[in-house]
């Protein structure tokens, strides 16, 4: 079994965050060192530590991430102009917490994903 994340504790109330959406599946909060104006993590409530770790039994849940970030988007007032949605895999990929979760950041122009 994986081991245990910030993230658990958060989905459990263990640790204080700035929750905006939480159901039986998954839990959205706002980041602590945001990026952009909006920034918002969004991670299923079980733990899955990498994109690699995904199995066929977890496509709802990863499924209903993009909904509830499609509603939370809403929620900010920025679906209209435009959001973006990051999953980091892993340290190259700038993964930091080995709980996926979705960044759902907006609310100014964004620019380029990469800079080259």
């Amino acid at each position: 079994m994986a081991e245990e994340t910030i993230f658990s504790k958060i989905i459990r109330g263990e640790i204080p965050a700035n929750i905006v959406f939480q159901d039986d599946t998954v839990t959205a909060f706002r980041d602590i060192s945001p990026q952009a104006p909006t920034h918002i993590l969004i991670i299923p409530n079980k733990l899955i530590p990498t994109v690699n770790d995904v199995t066929a039994e977890d496509e709802q849940v990863l499924g209903h991430l993009f909904v509830v970030a499609a509603k939370i988007a809403q929620q900010e007032g920025i679906a209209e102009d435009g959001y973006r949605l990051v999953m980091n895999c892993n340290k190259h990929g700038g993964q930091e917490v080995f709980h996926i979760h979705m960044h759902l950041l907006g609310g100014k122009p964004l620019g380029p994903l990469l800079n080259q």
